[in-house]
């Protein structure tokens, strides 16, 4: 069978396209570079600036706001055994380039989920595209992203990016979809316009599941953090790869450990931000 079907030459073709956008598009790819490296490094340095203590009661506070006394108890205990630890500058390094990457995906999908709950042409092309990026192995995207942004914490940001989107995208579709028929009749009858109608009913109803996608692109953001590593990004993702190729159980438990302190935190909060804007608490 192989010899009476020739392979298609697809991985040549990725190879060349992949050339061809390095070098013609090298000083777009330098803009994105120097943007995210900055916005990043500002990030860091804002909250490397913030006593940790101040920092820590600040989130706990966050915590107790949004949620109940328990994870606001959590958050300071965990973020206090962090700073013990001596994982708080890269706690830091991480929470940035996590936020880095869901501020993008949140400017990014929101509006490209409205546009395809609008347009169902869009929702067409839009779906199989989200379809493709959730099921391409991580790992597959570092590769691209090293010829387009070198080493460092930019390819990471990009690889959680495409890896994280996904989720917001496809929960504002659902949640702008989901607004009942009658309320949509309603706003038609007092004569709304498309983007008044939008703007006042869908969007403020769907707004719990929006915030689902958004709690659904931390976590998978979080959950590139060891894999971004490989490529140069700091914080405890390269704690715990540099434990997994020194072999050293007790730092690689440490470091993860962390993450996933920081993953319940923002997990916890997040979430019960989602509930409290349909009325509940978590």
């Amino acid at each position: 069978m192989e010899g009476m079907i020739p392979k298609l030459p697809l991985a040549p073709y990725v190879d060349g396209l992949v050339e061809w956008l390095t070098d013609n598009l090298a000083g777009f790819f330098d803009f994105i570079t120097i943007g995210l490296e900055g916005f990043v490094d500002g990030l860091v340095a804002l909250l490397v600036f913030i006593p940790p203590l101040l920092l820590i009661l600040a989130i706990g506070f966050v915590a107790w706001k949004t949620s109940r006394w328990r994870v606001a108890l959590f958050s300071v205990i965990g973020l206090l055994l962090i700073l013990n630890l001596g994982y708080w500058e890269d706690m830091l390094e991480t929470l940035a380039l996590v936020l880095s990457a869901v501020f993008i995906s949140i400017v990014v999908g929101i509006p490209m989920g409205i546009w395809a709950s609008q347009k169902e042409m869009v929702r067409k092309i839009v779906t199989p595209t989200l379809d493709f990026m959730q099921t391409m192995p991580a790992f597959v995207y570092l590769i691209p992203a090293i010829f387009f942004f070198n080493i460092g914490v930019v390819p990471g940001v990009v690889a959680s990016v495409i890896f994280a989107m996904p989720p917001t995208i496809r929960l504002t579709i659902l949640g702008i979809k989901q607004v009942p028929g009658d309320i949509i009749e309603a706003t038609e009858a007092f004569g709304s316009t498309t983007r008044q109608r939008l703007v006042k009913v869908q969007l403020p109803l769907a707004m719990p599941t929006i915030m689902a996608g958004i709690n659904q692109s931390i976590m998978l953001a979080l959950s590139m953090v060891v894999i971004a590593s490989m490529v140069g990004a700091p914080g405890l993702g390269t704690e715990v790869y540099r434990a997994v190729t020194q072999i050293k159980t007790g730092i690689g438990f440490e470091a993860g450990l962390s993450i996933v302190i920081i993953a319940i935190v923002l997990d916890r909060i997040t979430q019960n931000i989602g509930n409290k804007k349909q009325g509940g608490e978590a």
